[in-house]
């Protein structure tokens, strides 16, 4: 078979969302073009349908044929059932998200699509982001935090690197078991914004395996 002919992996088309967000930050696509190309990305089928979608920027290579699923947050043992799940909802980004919790609580966990922008505004609650069973709608996103008296936790599978670009004013953000990721290609979920009075709490954890039934 023809590599042009190959199914697409989320894992191919991690790589061309990266060089469209890089021409989008260039200023080489505006942010309709950027929007329409991400669309017809996320509809491509075959290797061959990536190509065309970048081969007018500089220094982009037509994908490589993969077998490995990157925009998905999940166990191994369990990608081969996440491939058609993951692509159905990343053809679901709308670009952003806005989370607010205000005097109250709000949270964001199993099987949920992770926007490349997340806006989490909180004052006098609290906000929960459990992303071990999330996916990506590409290869970096960014959580952007307004915290002001109250507090966010967000959980993030192992083998993701946390970035904080936080600012904080008699608040902050604290990462535990964040730092051990030394994989060039991994998972990013960057941290910007503010936290005043209050905190952001990030760890990396795997997932609970789930226990069979027992058989009576």
């Amino acid at each position: 078979m023809q590599p042009e002919h190959i199914r697409a992996s989320d894992t191919d088309r991690d790589q061309v969302a990266e060089r469209l967000r890089e021409a989008l930050a260039e200023g080489r696509l505006t942010p309709a073009e950027h929007g329409e190309r991400l669309d017809t990305l996320y509809k491509a089928k075959t290797v061959g349908e990536l190509s065309p979608i970048i081969d007018d920027l500089p220094g982009a290579a037509s994908p490589e044929p993969s077998s490995s699923h990157r925009s998905a947050f999940a166990e191994p043992s369990s990608m081969e059932i996440l491939g058609s799940e993951a692509r159905d909802l990343a053809g679901q980004s709308k670009g952003s998200e806005n989370i607010v919790a205000v005097f109250g609580g709000c949270e964001r966990k199993g099987r949920w699509l992770v926007e490349p922008r997340t806006n989490v505004s909180v004052l006098f609650g609290g906000v929960e982001l459990d992303l071990r069973e999330a996916v990506l709608s590409q290869h970096e996103v960014t959580i952007q935090l307004a915290v002001i008296l109250g507090g966010v936790d967000i959980t993030v599978p192992n083998g993701v690197r946390v970035i904080n670009d936080t600012s904080a004013i008699l608040g902050g953000a604290e990462l535990h078991n964040t730092d051990q990721v030394v994989d060039p290609n991994a998972p990013v979920v960057r941290l910007t914004g503010t936290c005043m009075l209050g905190g952001v709490d990030v760890k990396a954890k795997g997932l609970k395996r789930r226990k069979g039934r027992k058989q009576g």
